[in-house]
């Protein structure tokens, strides 16, 4: 019996030990580099999920719009050996003039997703005159913060660079996300010329600067009340796994990647498109009540009773279409 005893002590034991170093050590070290990809996030899995409480709900038609064409799996970087970062480009048919651009950034918990989830809305937004992009970027299981960050300017900057070869005006380019790449897209418009985020990746003489920000359901602040990523209590949350490291263990990350410490009289505008899922945009109207006085325009519409997915689905997709292509043409004026 003595020795059993001492046999489940020791057992224990281990097992308190393996607690301690998931708790003291970053979650990155512990779980380590997948290097594959995570594919649990499609716009088919949420349909089903979200046709139990929304059964009215229909995927939107992605059948492309007339006198729209289209340039895929572009590569716009390499920021790793044997590693290329591609784009697609949806553009209005030739009509001699310059258009704006708009860098589309999906959702999928910085770790998920994939870039043909904006596939239906970059096309109809060349339909309404813009240049569109759909871009990837390198997730969670493949790098950490800032990687991702990095590879979102460095697609802007790749965007100036062809600006000429695909009838795009360099003066007008605006970023535009949903969830993950919400947080981003609000994070990468909100540090227009921040060295520490710009990274390396191509194209280096360009700026990253965008004109226009456009966050739909995306996080503007981590740490702060009404914030629900971090939680690591019952598994480890997607924002533990982008940054590597839990809000305790090292705070300034998650402070950094938060669009509300970055704001000044140069932020651009911005368009928030919400759920009814309020902690999808934490820190929105802290954000809002700080660039009022620099005069900031900026919208804010809301679908009441919409699920967080609710750009891929009707009844919402036109009017997240019309609020979209009315901002853009307002903020992007010639």
């Amino acid at each position: 019996m003595a020795v059993r005893l001492l046999q489940l002590d020791k057992k224990y034991a281990f097992v308190i030990v393996a607690i301690r170093c998931l708790i003291t050590t970053s979650a990155w070290a512990q779980l380590g580099p997948t290097g594959g990809r995570d594919t649990s996030f499609t716009v088919r899995k949420s349909y089903i999920q979200e046709k139990k409480y929304h059964p009215e709900i229909t995927i939107v038609d992605s059948t492309l719009p007339a006198g729209v064409r289209v340039a895929r799996a572009i590569a716009y970087s390499n920021p790793v050996a044997n590693r290329k970062l591609l784009l697609d480009v949806y553009s209005p048919v030739a009509s001699g003039k310059t258009n704006p651009a708009v860098l589309m950034i999906h959702g999928g918990g910085w770790r998920s997703g994939d870039r043909s989830h904006n596939n239906t809305l970059a096309g109809q937004l060349a339909g309404k005159g813009f240049v569109a992009i759909p871009v990837e970027y390198r997730l969670s299981p493949e790098a950490l913060y800032p990687a991702g960050v990095h590879d979102v300017k460095a697609a802007i900057r790749w965007v100036r660079a062809n600006a000429k070869k695909y009838a795009i005006d360099p003066n007008r380019i605006a970023v535009l996300g949903f969830s993950a790449g919400g947080q981003l897209a609000a994070l990468v418009g909100t540090t227009n010329g921040n060295k520490v985020l710009e990274g390396t990746g191509g194209n280096a003489k360009q700026s990253s600067d965008v004109q226009a920000i456009v966050d739909i359901d995306g996080v503007l602040a981590f740490i702060h009340p009404e914030s629900a990523e971090g939680n690591d209590t019952k598994s480890i949350s997607a924002g533990t796994y982008w940054f590597g490291y839990s809000k305790e263990q090292k705070p300034e990350l998650w402070q950094e990647a938060s669009a509300l410490n970055h704001l000044d009289k140069y932020t651009p505008p911005i368009l928030f498109l919400n759920s009814s899922v309020d902690r999808m945009h934490a820190g929105r109207d802290d954000l809002l009540a700080k660039l009022k006085p620099f005069g900031t325009y900026s919208e804010v519409h809301t679908f009441a009773d919409a699920p967080h997915t609710f750009m891929f689905f009707n009844p919402w997709f036109t009017p997240t279409l019309t609020y979209i292509t009315n901002f853009l043409h307002k903020v992007l004026a010639r």
